[in-house]
């Protein structure tokens, strides 16, 4: 394993020598300790690593991340795993506003609770969250899936599109054009294969499944309200 000691090393160095690692590098075990909470750490990554953080980080961690493996071994703040393309990232501890936005691929697994807008505008990311969930989750989230083991804040699933969401617990309220929908076999298959990826030992069967009523992909005069 490399250990790079971020009180020793600036965080731009130590990002740019891990976004300058081949695909074929044989250095694909790292550990960074003494984060404190430092910003935009381990983003861009593109070889097939794992990078371990030892501590709480701050906003933006594992962003833009590719074919990497990052596990936070703390808290996170804000924007974790933003616009992730693939890999997985793992947040031991819990994480702030914004987990997994805009994600396009991958897997982010939360072992706490999320905050408010987990999921924003995801686009094909998959997200579990062994904890809860805040308000506005999965708010404007276009496709991929969010699986909550615990409960949902206000407004889940405002103005979505065609992500699947997921929900063991209870939910303080739907937003607008979501709505609870059939678990059906293909879905309990597909939640079964996400459950067991995030390490969680759930019945599928005892989830709920919400979606898009699809009333708002297009202007209706009677529906001004809701947007």
């Amino acid at each position: 394993m490399n250990t790079i000691d971020l009180e020793k090393t600036p965080l731009r160095d130590v990002n740019q020598r891990l976004q300058g690692l081949p695909a074929e590098t044989n250095e694909r075990l790292w550990k960074l300790i003494n984060p404190h909470g430092e910003h935009a750490c381990a983003v861009g990554l593109t070889a097939p690593i794992e990078v371990h953080i030892d501590g709480h980080i701050g906003y933006y961690c594992a962003g833009m991340n590719q074919k990497a493996k990052v596990v936070i071994h703390g808290q996170c703040g804000v924007g974790v795993a933003e616009n992730m393309m693939s890999g997985e990232v793992v947040v031991k501890g819990t994480a702030s506003a914004a987990a997994g936005a805009t994600g396009q691929g991958g897997l982010l697994v939360i072992e706490g609770d999320a905050g408010t807008r987990c999921g924003i505008s995801m686009k094909g990311i998959d997200i579990v969250v062994k904890g809860s969930v805040g308000a506005m989750s999965a708010f404007m989230a276009q496709s991929g899936a969010l699986v909550v083991c615990g409960d949902a804040g206000a407004n889940l699933g405002d103005s979505i599109y065609e992500a699947r969401l997921y929900v063991r617990g209870s939910v303080e309220s739907l937003g607008a054009d979501c709505v609870a929908k059939k678990m059906t076999p293909h879905h309990l298959a597909k939640l079964a294969r996400l459950l067991k990826a995030a390490g969680v030992d759930a019945d599928p069967k005892s989830f709920k499944r919400y979606g898009s009523s699809r009333k708002l992909y297009n202007f209706h005069i009677d529906n001004v309200d809701a947007y």
